[in-house]
C-alpha cells in the first residue's frame, strides 16, 4: 500500500504535502511546531490537518504491520497462496485483514473443531462440493464410529454441517456481503425492559431507525440506557436477502440432498455465528462514529472555552456556592495571588444574609474588588440573588459573572492544588480556581483534566483514552496558539508547550526559582535535560517580556532572528522599536519590495508570519474572542415570558442544539432547528462556546425547569 497516496486521497491534500509532513513527524517534530514553523515544507497544513494526518499515518502503518504478521502466520502454516497473499495486500481496513485471516486463526474448541476431531471433515467436504456417490444418509454411515463418538448417520451429518457452518462463517466474501447489506438495510430496534417505568429514556421505549441514519447523540443515549438495564437493543438485518445470497453462493449444482444440507448449515452459520458477530460490529461502528462526533464537538467546545479572553487588571472575588457547608470565598489580585479567604453562610439552612453582606462589603472595600466570579453549581441561584442585592446596596463599581465551575472540585483536591496552595483547604482552593478562571481561563483550566471541564455530552460513556488523547491535543493547540510567558507560567501550562514534557516543565520552573527570571530564550538551554531539539520545538511558543532580546516577546522563532534583523535593516527599522509597540509601517514597506523574500533567502509564508509578529509583538489572539457578559442584576425563571429577547452566553454545544446562559439559574436550549432560518446540519456551524448571542424565549416549563429559546427572526 502506498500510504502517502492513500492519506493524500483521504484528506484531499497533495502527496508532496503529506510526504513532507510525514518526514517531519518521523524526525520527532511536534504538530504545533510543524504547523507554525514549517509552513513552507507542508504548504501551510494547519494543526487539525496535521493531527488527522498523524492519526491516519499511525493507523495505516499499524495496518501494514498487521498484514505482515498475518502473512507470516499463514505462510508458517504452509497455507499461503498467491491469491490469498494478493487479497491481504489489497485489504484497506483491519476488518478486511481479520476476515481473510479468520480461517487460519488458531481457534478455541468449537462444534466444528470437535466434529473434525471425530473425522467428519471429508463428509463436510462432500456437502460443500456437492459431490457424493451414494445418498447422503448412506455416505454418512461410513463415518459412524463408537470409538470417535459418532453414534449414527444423523450424528455424522450434524457434525459435518457444523464444519460447513464454520467454513461459511470464515468466508471473507460472505462476511463482506452480510456486513454491507446489514449496514445499508438493517435497523436499530430498541424496546423497554419495563414499559411502565418512568425514566429519561422513554423516547426510546419503542424506537426503530435505519442503522445508517442513527445520529451520534441517540447512539450514546441508547448505549447508556442499555448499560443501566432499562433498554433492550438489537440489530435487525434483511434476512431473506441474506438467505438468497448464501444459497446462491453455496449451492452450485442441481442436487436436492446436498442443497438442503447446505441451506440448513448456512442458516445455522448465519444465526449462530455470523449475525451475532455482525451485530457487535454494527453496534461498535455506531458507537465509534458517535464517539468520534462527540469527541470532535467536545474538542471544539473546549477550545472555545480555553480561548476566552482574560479579564486583566481586576481584583476578583471567587465565590464557590454551597448550602450546608457555606459559600467559600477567595480574593485574588490581578496576578492571581490569593489575598484572602473566608466562608460565609447566606444560604439555607443558616440563612445569615445580613451578616454575609456585611462581611462582603468589608472585603470589597479592603481589597478593592471589582468583579465577583460565581460558580454555577449548587446554591448558585441563591448566591446570585444575594450578590445582586449587595451590588444595589453598594451602588456600583462591582460586577459579577457566572462561570462554569466544572472541574474546580477535581482541581482543589489534586496534588497540584496542594502544591500550589498548601495553606488552604479544598473549598478555598476551589474558590480561588473560580476566580482565576475568569482572569485567565487558559492558565487555570490547563491544571484540570480536560475530561472534567464539562463542555461535552456523554463524556463518561466514551473510550476514556481516545477522549483524553483528543482533548490533550486541543489544550496543546490552544496553549501554543496563545503563547506562554516563560517567567510567570506554571509547570502545568509549560507542559503543554510543544517539545516540553512534564518533567522538563518542572525543571524550567525549578531553574527559574533558583536563578530568577529568564532574560532570554537562549537561557533555556541551561535548564537540566533541555537539549537542542526540545529548544527548537518550544522556543517560538515562549515569550519573555522586558528581556535582553526584543524578539523573544514575539512568535518569531530564534532560527529566524538573523533573517528578521536583516528585514528590519532593509526596511529602515531598529529592533529596539519593538519594545515601544508594533512596527506599523512594516507591512506596507515590505509590500513595496516584492523581491524581498528572495533577497532575504526566506519563504514567503515565513516572511508573512514574521511581519505579523513584528506588527503586534506579544499580541494575544484571545483578544478577538467574545468577552464574558458581566452582570449587575438577576432574573428568575418566573420573570421570563415568551417573546422576550435577551442577550446570553453559549455555555455548551451538543449535537442537537446549544445551551445558552441568559442570566437565570437554568440555561436555555436553542434546538438545532431554532439556530438559524437556514438548514443547519450541526450547531457548530452557527455557534461556539463563549459566543455572545441574542435569543428569544419560545417557552418556559416551570415544572421541569426548562427554557426553550430561538435565534430565528431576531
Amino acid at each position: 500500500m502506498d500510504i502517502i497516496k492513500r492519506i493524500s486521497e483521504e484528506l484531499e491534500i497533495k502527496a508532496s504535502q503529506v510526504r513532507a509532513a510525514v518526514d517531519l513527524i518521523d524526525e520527532g517534530n511536534t504538530i504545533p511546531f510543524i504547523a507554525r514553523y514549517r509552513k513552507e515544507a507542508t504548504g501551510s497544513l494547519n494543526d487539525e490537518q496535521l493531527r488527522a494526518l498523524g492519526e491516519r499515518l499511525t493507523y495505516l502503518r499499524g495496518l501494514e504491520e498487521r498484514k505482515a504478521a498475518v502473512l507470516k502466520s499463514i505462510e508458517e502454516q504452509g497455507k499461503l497462496t498467491e491469491e490469498l497473499s494478493a487479497q491481504i495486500a489489497a485489504a484497506q481496513t483491519l476488518a478486511e485483514v481479520e476476515d481473510l485471516y479468520r480461517p487460519y486463526k488458531q481457534k478455541r474448541r468449537t462444534r466444528a473443531t470437535i466434529a473434525k476431531e471425530k473425522g467428519l471433515e471429508p463428509l463436510a467436504q462432500m456437502i460443500l462440493n456437492q459431490e457424493h456417490a451414494l445418498p447422503m444418509q448412506e455416505e454418512a454411515l461410513a463415518f459412524v464410529s463408537e470409538e470417535k463418538g459418532v453414534a449414527s448417520a444423523a450424528d455424522a451429518l450434524a457434525g459435518a454441517k457444523d464444519i460447513v457452518a464454520e467454513t461459511v462463517s470464515d468466508d471473507a466474501q460472505v462476511r463482506s456481503f452480510i456486513r454491507r447489506v446489514t449496514w445499508e438495510q438493517g435497523h436499530l430496534v430498541v424496546t423497554a425492559k419495563d414499559p411502565e417505568e418512568k425514566t429519561v429514556y422513554e423516547t426510546y421505549y419503542d424506537y426503530e431507525e435505519p442503522l445508517r441514519k442513527v445520529p451520534g447523540h441517540r447512539t450514546l443515549a441508547i448505549n447508556r440506557g442499555e448499560a443501566e438495564k432499562i433498554l433492550t437493543v438489537r440489530v435487525t438485518a434483511p434476512e431473506e436477502e441474506i438467505a438468497r445470497y448464501l444459497r446462491a453462493h453455496l449451492v452450485k449444482k442441481d442436487d436436492a440432498e446436498t442443497a438442503a444440507l447446505l441451506e440448513e448449515a448456512a442458516q445455522d452459520s448465519y444465526s449462530r455465528l455470523i449475525a451475532p458477530s455482525i451485530e457487535r460490529e454494527m453496534r461498535a461502528s455506531l458507537t465509534e462514529t458517535a464517539q468520534d462526533g462527540a469527541i470532535r464537538v467536545f474538542g471544539k467546545n473546549l477550545e472555545q472555552l480555553l480561548m476566552q479572553p482574560p479579564i486583566a487588571g481586576q481584583t476578583v472575588l471567587g465565590w464557590d456556592p454551597a448550602f450546608r457547608t457555606g459559600c467559600k470565598l477567595a480574593v485574588v489580585d490581578d496576578t492571581g495571588k490569593v489575598l484572602h479567604t473566608q466562608v460565609i453562610y447566606p444560604t439555607a439552612p443558616q440563612n445569615k444574609v445580613e451578616e454575609s453582606k456585611r462581611i462582603l462589603k468589608q472585603i470589597i472595600a479592603k481589597y478593592h474588588v471589582t468583579l465577583i466570579s460565581v460558580g454555577n453549581g449548587t446554591a448558585s441561584r441563591e448566591s446570585e440573588a444575594i450578590i445582586c442585592d449587595l451590588l444595589h446596596e453598594i451602588g456600583g463599581g462591582v460586577s459579577y459573572v457566572i462561570v462554569n465551575e466544572a472541574g474546580a472540585s477535581v482541581y482543589s483536591a489534586s496534588a497540584l492544588a496542594t502544591e500550589e496552595l498548601p495553606d488552604f483547604d479544598v473549598g478555598q482552593r476551589s474558590a480561588a480556581s473560580i476566580a482565576r478562571r475568569i482572569q485567565d481561563p487558559l492558565s487555570e483550566l490547563v491544571k484540570i483534566d480536560p475530561k472534567s471541564i464539562g463542555v461535552g455530552q456523554y463524556q463518561h460513556d466514551m473510550d476514556q483514552k481516545r477522549l483524553g488523547d483528543a482533548l490533550e491535543g486541543v489544550v496543546e493547540r490552544a496553549v501554543n496558539r496563545v503563547g506562554v510567558d516563560l517567567n510567570t507560567a506554571s509547570w502545568p501550562l509549560l507542559s503543554y508547550v510543544a517539545g516540553i514534557s512534564r518533567p522538563l516543565a518542572k525543571n524550567i520552573v525549578a531553574y527559574r526559582e533558583a536563578n530568577g527570571a529568564f532574560r532570554s530564550r537562549k537561557e533555556l538551554l541551561k535548564v537540566a535535560k533541555l537539549g537542542p531539539k526540545a529548544f527548537e520545538q518550544c522556543a517560538g511558543f515562549l515569550r519573555i517580556r522586558g528581556g535582553s532580546e526584543p524578539l523573544d516577546n514575539t512568535g518569531v522563532h530564534p532560527e529566524s532572528y538573523a533573517v528578521t534583523e536583516q528585514l528590519l535593516k532593509e526596511l529602515g527599522f531598529e529592533k529596539k522599536e519593538l519594545k515601544t509597540g508594533g512596527l506599523k509601517e512594516l507591512r506596507s514597506r515590505a509590500l513595496a519590495r516584492p523581491t524581498l523574500p528572495k533577497e532575504l533567502g526566506v519563504g514567503t509564508l515565513t516572511l508573512v508570519d514574521i511581519i505579523k509578529e513584528l506588527e503586534k509583538p506579544g499580541r494575544d489572539p484571545r483578544e478577538d474572542m467574545p468577552r464574558p457578559v458581566l452582570r449587575s442584576d438577576v432574573m428568575s425563571l418566573e420573570d421570563l415570558t415568551p417573546g422576550m429577547i435577551l442577550k446570553g452566553t453559549v455555555r455548551n454545544v451538543i449535537d442537537f442544539g446549544a445551551f445558552v446562559d441568559i442570566g437565570v439559574h437554568q440555561d436555555g436550549l436553542v434546538h438545532v432547528s431554532q439556530l438559524s432560518d437556514r438548514f443547519v446540519k450541526h450547531p457548530l456551524e452557527v455557534v461556539k462556546v463563549g459566543d455572545i448571542v441574542q435569543v428569544k424565549v419560545l417557552a418556559v416549563d416551570l415544572a421541569k425547569q426548562r427554557i426553550s429559546l430561538t435565534m430565528k427572526g431576531i
